[in-house]
């Protein structure tokens, strides 16, 4: 009986150890960072109190225990967002929704590497952030990798080979135009100038980046900015006439964030963008998709926000992060994780003044939880929710969208899997990839200047040197190059051929014809070659016979004619110009 006893005790003692281990906390707090009066932070403030409401009421997740996310406005400042990022490291937060901005991300990613505190950022696209440098930043939304990887795409679609870039000199910035260049080469393409805008930059510096850029060759302008520079500098360079026919502008999703946002688009606003692309985010049209969507009129209602504003692709971005955090929490605690925090040695080592580093912890199941996170899979708001062996989100896409007169016009979609298609990308999944350059497609777009007709994408640059083309000023056989040495007109067969090739340029060359000799007899032809090596010249056109001692200095065309008099080329150039 004594016996029995014993094991009984010994029994219940084990049994309420194994339950203690295996309790679910009442509470777990969150933090979240992100600015709230921002066209991002607007849609999420909202979408993550929408998930966070749905996640305390639904019993099938993080039963018994209540999901407490604290919300705090960065206020578009990074000295503020790392400042309370830090706090939130002092209140034994379990991790982090945000932060909505890269610059922050880079700073703030080495103190959740210290201290193994799990964050999950919706906003921060800088290809730059990867798993294999900051492992305790999870990016929940796309990388720009994959973003400008489309925009590379789009721009080989329409056979451009150069771009300018303009973009905002930060983390998000610089890094994400650097991805556009690699991406380019790839495909045989570069960015001919890049274009920095200073962070907080007044207006008239950005006219003063705007007026470089219209000197340059290439008129196809990719702009990767973030939503108030980008609008700014939209505006100025309908001022300066930089959105009229002939251009091309991309602008990356910033600008599809805040025209999806807006319940009237303000047809002044359209006025400076009409035929030009941006970038969304897919989503896919899933049910809790549908289901956030319809009841969004409420929710902003709800949480007194005077300007009714739609959800925009990184609002549902948001609303899914809340849920792969509960997801991942919901496992953790099955799978007997705990909440608790431990002193960092490295912080009491620290001769840290007045800072109060000693207040922040390690998170004790902080990589366990980072595991959770990376195994989740589920359909949320925006399709499916699975990270890859990279930490990107699987099937990355792109809807292509074209302004045009009231309204936008998805003319295509872009994939990591199948390149640019009129088809939904995840129909196509389940086909074979077809990245060919002749089975991409795209509807047609109506480009500035409301034509259909594809840009050329070039121009002479204003700036450029004009061209000395010499010509022969000869005395006798004047029906092939003759001059008036009264006029300066130069006429002949050899010119009209010139003419008539610089004419099938797709860009404009200007040149100028500057006589060789005084037109009484024949001048030197070899003298006439040797111009051109000495940079007198450019190039020459006339009745040049192609010879050996001359094709080693000198590149000829092929000769259009032949006849005992003449066997010449169109123009001779000088070799490697």
């Amino acid at each position: 009986m004594k016996f029995i006893l014993h094991f009984w005790v010994l029994f219940c003692c084990l049994y309420a150890l194994s339950k203690n281990i295996y309790a679910r906390p009442d509470t777990v707090s969150v933090g979240a960072l992100f600015t709230f009066n921002s066209t991002i932070g607007r849609a999420a403030k909202i979408a993550i109190s929408a998930a966070v409401n749905e996640i305390n009421n639904d019993s099938s997740i993080l039963p018994g225990t209540n999901l407490v996310v604290e919300m705090q406005d960065s206020n578009c400042s990074g000295f503020v967002g790392i400042v309370q990022a830090l706090q939130f490291m002092e209140k034994d937060t379990v991790a982090i929704i945000g932060p909505q901005s890269s610059v922050i991300a880079h700073v703030i990613s080495h103190v959740a590497n210290e201290l193994q505190v799990p964050m999950l950022s919706f906003g921060a696209t800088d290809p730059t952030l990867t798993s294999l440098q900051f492992p305790f930043l999870v990016r929940t939304t796309r990388s720009d990798h994959f973003q400008m990887a489309a925009v590379a795409d789009l721009v080989d679609y329409y056979e451009w080979k150069q771009v300018t870039a303009i973009y905002i000199d930060d983390d998000y910035g610089r890094n994400g135009i650097a991805s556009l260049g690699d991406e380019l080469v790839k495909r045989r393409g570069k960015i001919s100038y890049k274009a920095a805008v200073r962070p907080g930059a007044k207006k008239s510096e950005m006219a003063s980046v705007l007026v470089r850029v219209a000197l340059m060759e290439s008129r196809v302008v990719i702009l990767h900015a973030n939503p108030d520079s980008g609008l700014a500098l939209l505006s100025l360079a309908r001022n300066l006439g930089m959105t009229s026919s002939g251009y091309v502008w991309i602008a990356t999703d910033w600008l599809s964030s805040i025209l999806d946002s807006s319940p009237r688009l303000d047809i002044g606003l359209l006025s400076t963008m009409q035929g030009f692309l941006t970038l969304r985010q897919h989503t896919e049209n899933t049910r809790r998709k549908s289901m956030l969507a319809s009841k969004w009129s409420a929710l902003v209602k709800k949480d007194s926000v005077d300007d009714l504003f739609l959800i925009n692709s990184y609002g549902f971005y948001a609303y899914d992060t809340v849920w792969i955090l509960a997801y991942a929490l919901d496992a953790y605690f099955s799978r007997g994780g705990n909440i608790s925090f431990s002193n960092d040695t490295k912080l009491h080592e620290v001769g840290a003044g007045g800072l109060q580093l000693k207040a922040m912890t390690v998170f004790d199941g902080g990589r366990l939880l980072l595991e959770r996170i990376q195994q989740v899979n589920f359909t949320g708001a925006t399709g499916p929710v699975k990270f890859d062996t990279d930490g990107n989100l699987i099937r990355p896409a792109y809807d292509i969208v074209n302004i045009v007169g009231s309204g936008l016009r998805t003319v295509g979609h872009w994939s990591n899997y199948s390149g640019l298609s009129t088809s939904l990308p995840e129909t196509l999944y389940m086909k074979p990839a077809k990245r060919i350059r002749g089975d991409q497609k795209l509807h047609t777009v109506i480009w500035p200047g409301e034509t259909t007709v594809r840009p050329r994408g070039w121009v002479f640059p204003n700036n450029g040197i004009e061209l000395k083309i010499g010509v022969p000023n000869r005395a006798s056989y004047r029906q092939f190059v003759s001059v008036d040495n009264n006029s300066g007109t130069v006429r002949g067969f050899c010119i009209d051929v010139f003419v008539a090739a610089a004419n099938l340029l797709q860009y404009p060359v200007p040149f100028k014809f500057v006589p060789f000799g005084d037109g009484s007899q024949n001048p030197s032809y070899p003298d006439l070659i040797n111009n051109i090596l000495t940079n007198e010249f450019d190039a020459v056109v006339g009745d040049i016979a192609i010879v050996t001692n001359r094709t080693r200095v000198v590149d000829f065309t092929q000769p259009y004619v032949e006849s005992g008099l003449v066997n010449g080329g169109l123009a001779a150039r000088a070799q490697n110009q």
